[in-house]
């Protein structure tokens, strides 16, 4: 039999072990580098679920609307990027969406200065896919039918990690010159912004430009600022880019329709 003190050191040496191993394993994990797809995922799932612009509006009603952002998985590529499904419609009318749009979300070419690629698409008939998020996954367009409708391409917003200290986990935006766009008001190219907040929060900050670099549609004071805390609307029953439109406020004899102001 060992003395007392023997088995003390001993006990004493085990326990200096495995907190040695232990904090050598929390080092490990604690380094250990992010790749580019771990990027895109956090981005995908970000962008996901209900989200609404109730608390902006709230402070703002002059320029800010109470929207539903609304986005969800819809298809994997081969090459593994994500296909997710967006709509954004006004709080009191959910089942209207005024916007619809499919969001593919993969890492940027190893080539260039960003994380992650977040690349809009028109859908083919989007009446088809309206409520989407909000069905039975049965009920819904299957993956290989989503991908047959991915139509053509709107916009890309290159998104880098955000500096430490910062609010944001990632950020970005459309190349300076934008992407062509003549929806409205004359308007011949638009450019985006979006940043990815912690707890899922995002801002998104689209606007339309003419030949002469005037802005002609878009709110013009900020972005629109989308949280995940309990809206008014009904709430969806799911758990997708990407940046939804933002108008300023409505006079009378306009209206909304698709992702247009149209003057009655």
């Amino acid at each position: 039999m060992g003395s007392p003190n023997g088995w003390s050191r001993a006990r004493g040496l085990v326990v200096k072990t495995l907190v040695l191993i232990g904090g050598a394993l929390l080092v490990k994990r604690l380094t250990k580098s992010t790749t580019r797809w771990d990027h895109a995922s956090i981005v995908s799932q970000s962008l996901s679920g209900e989200k609404f612009s109730k608390e902006q509006a709230s402070r703002d009603p002059d320029n800010y609307f109470n929207l539903r952002w609304l986005s969800c998985p819809a298809a994997d590529m081969v090459d593994g990027s994500k296909v997710l499904y967006f709509e954004q419609a006004f709080w009191r009318t959910p089942h209207k969406p005024f916007r619809q749009r499919f969001s593919m979300v993969k890492p940027c070419p190893k080539e260039m200065k960003c994380d992650v690629e977040l690349s809009t698409y028109a859908i083919r008939d989007a009446e088809e896919y309206k409520n989407f998020c909000d069905r039975l996954r049965d009920q819904r367009p299957q993956p290989e039918e989503v991908i047959g409708d991915v139509a053509e391409h709107l916009t890309t917003i290159y998104l880098k990690r955000c500096e430490r200290g910062k609010r944001c986990l990632y950020e970005g935006s459309t190349p300076p010159d934008g992407f062509p766009n003549s929806w409205q008001n004359g308007a011949t190219y638009c450019t985006s912004e979006l940043a990815v907040l912690k707890n899922n929060e995002i801002h998104t900050w689209d606007r339309g430009y003419d030949d002469n670099g005037n802005q002609v549609w878009g709110v013009k004071d900020g972005p629109y600022e989308f949280k995940t805390a309990p809206g008014p609307g009904p709430a969806s029953a799911s758990v997708d880019m990407l940046s939804p439109l933002n108008f300023p406020p409505l006079s009378i004899g306009k209206r909304i329709e698709g992702s247009f102001v149209l003057q009655e």
